[in-house]
This record gives structure tokens, C-alpha cells and sequence, in this order.
């Protein structure tokens, strides 16, 4: 290794602001299921499935239908 390296051309890291950020969440038991039923059968992780299908959800302008009876 060398004793001083030279930054001086370096530039930020261009996917940094794409890095995920962890929150904390509440599911029910069936939505945890169903998503890492889904992973058993795809070798995705659970947590990647369920963020795939928000980020479809975002993405194509999905709103949930909420009509209250």
C-alpha cells in the first residue's frame, strides 16, 4: 500500500443517491406470507419483491381504491 494516495480528481459516487434506505414497517401476517411465498418460488428476496411491487406501484401512478362502507 502507499503511504498517501492522491484524491484530487476523485468525483461522488454517481449511484448514491439511488442506495436504499432502511424504514421500519408494520404487515400483516398474510401480506409476510404471501411475499415470501412468493420468494421460495422465485429465489428473490422477500424484502426486494415487496419493494418491486411498491416501486410499480409508484412508478405507473397506482392509488388505492378507498370507499368506505
Amino acid at each position: 500500500m502507499r503511504k498517501q494516495y492522491d484524491f484530487s480528481q476523485s468525483r461522488k459516487n454517481p449511484y448514491a443517491a439511488q442506495l436504499k434506505k432502511p424504514v421500519t414497517i408494520r404487515l400483516d401476517e398474510d401480506s409476510i406470507f404471501y411475499f415470501k411465498s412468493m420468494a421460495d418460488e422465485t429465489g428473490i428476496p422477500y424484502q426486494s419483491l415487496i419493494n418491486l411491487c411498491l416501486k410499480d406501484c409508484a412508478s405507473s401512478g397506482k392509488k388505492l381504491n378507498l370507499a368506505w362502507k
